[in-house]
């Protein structure tokens, strides 16, 4: 059996095989709402055979969308579609995951083909919150900086999103602590200025996170999964290194997160980002050496072979895939022939099985 055809268990949660669809926006939503788009475009890929299918960015509550077309799970009326939902990834014997958001300072935009410029109140924008009243860039909005109340209420809206998610049947949680948005922004020294419990030191700067992953398991099941996505490093001097990475990870581990999928970037621009085949690979197999935790990798991987010789390797525990799989919805399918395995495919599609 190759590696990448390989189920791996954690907690009660079996993964048929190591292929993770990639939380990817899709900027489709009204009002948050999950709608057909989303049950075919998760569907599709669960039919592809990947073992967990993870939903976009999930906004916790509606200041904390990217755009005002962001899926979001901040009312108990979201629940139904995504129930739909997740009900049939589980008929494709795939996991439904979710990776609950809140975009901070980089909220109130919209969306990409759009010109990803902020969206004004008047125009149906709204005030945006960080660590520090400091803009990600000039297009982009002034926030607010988080007073006790707002973080409070962060890390109530995190919890409520979670026992959400637990309704409508998702099986993992992500917390989304990267690519710049409002958990990386209280990570990272390069947009968090505050002189209160919260900032300063790498102890201080965890906190909200630390704070929402404790309220999330007050609501989460203990034997369903908890991960992290991570931006290992922003790239950019005086940032959040790969260094404090690794510490958090440890950290993390020991408060029952069981995979870090690390992504790096997304807090300041422009930068200079080497990017490349599986580029972001080594900060995955770092955090995953040095801790012991599982780890996922993310970041132009995008074939069959570069997968399998990353999990033979012992880089990384699960192949997290995004553009790729936008591509092929089905690439799980043809992987396991060209990696001389086996996979089931659904029988409706088994005449065309090469």
């Amino acid at each position: 059996m190759s590696k990448l055809f390989s189920p791996l268990e954690i907690k009660s949660v079996k993964f048929k095989n190591r292929i993770i669809v990639s939380p990817m926006c899709q900027y489709s939503s009204v009002d948050g709402f999950a709608n057909d788009w989303h049950l075919v475009h998760l569907g599709s890929r669960a039919v592809g055979g990947a073992s967990l299918i993870i939903s976009e960015a999930t906004a916790v509550s509606a200041e904390g969308r990217i755009s005002p077309d962001d899926l979001g799970i901040w009312k108990d009326d979201h629940i139904e579609k995504l129930q739909q939902i997740t009900s049939f990834i589980k008929a494709q014997q795939s996991v439904a995951g979710i990776q609950l958001a809140h975009a901070g300072r980089k909220a109130s935009t919209s969306v990409p083909w759009k010109g990803k410029d902020k969206v004004n109140i008047e125009d149906g924008g709204w005030t945006t919150f960080s660590a520090s009243p400091i803009a990600f860039a000039e297009n982009y909005p002034m926030p607010e900086e988080l007073d006790q109340q707002g973080i409070d209420k962060v890390v109530a809206d995190f919890a409520a999103a979670a026992k959400r998610a637990l309704t409508a049947g998702f099986e993992v949680i992500e917390i989304h602590a990267a690519h710049g948005y409002l958990v990386h922004q209280f990570l990272s020294p390069l947009s968090n200025k505050r002189t209160d419990e919260y900032g300063g030191n790498f102890e201080n700067r965890i906190r909200l996170l630390l704070q929402i992953i404790e309220a999330i398991k007050l609501v989460w099941p203990a034997d369903l999964p908890l991960f992290t996505r991570i931006s290992a490093t922003d790239w950019a001097e005086g940032g959040w290194s790969l260094e404090e990475s690794v510490k958090l990870a440890s950290i993390l581990k020991g408060k029952g997160i069981d995979l870090i999928d690390v992504s790096t970037g997304g807090l300041v621009a422009p930068v200079k980002i080497p990017v490349g085949p599986a580029y972001q690979l080594p900060f995955a197999s770092a955090i995953k050496k040095q801790t012991g935790i599982l780890t996922g990798t993310v970041g132009m991987i995008t074939d069959s072979v570069q997968a399998e010789t990353i999990l033979v390797n012992g880089d990384a525990d699960m192949i997290i895939m995004a553009r790729e799989i936008l591509r092929n919805p089905y690439f799980p399918l043809l992987a396991a022939k060209e990696v001389h395995d086996e996979t089931a495919w659904p029988v409706q599609y088994e005449r065309a099985k090469p």
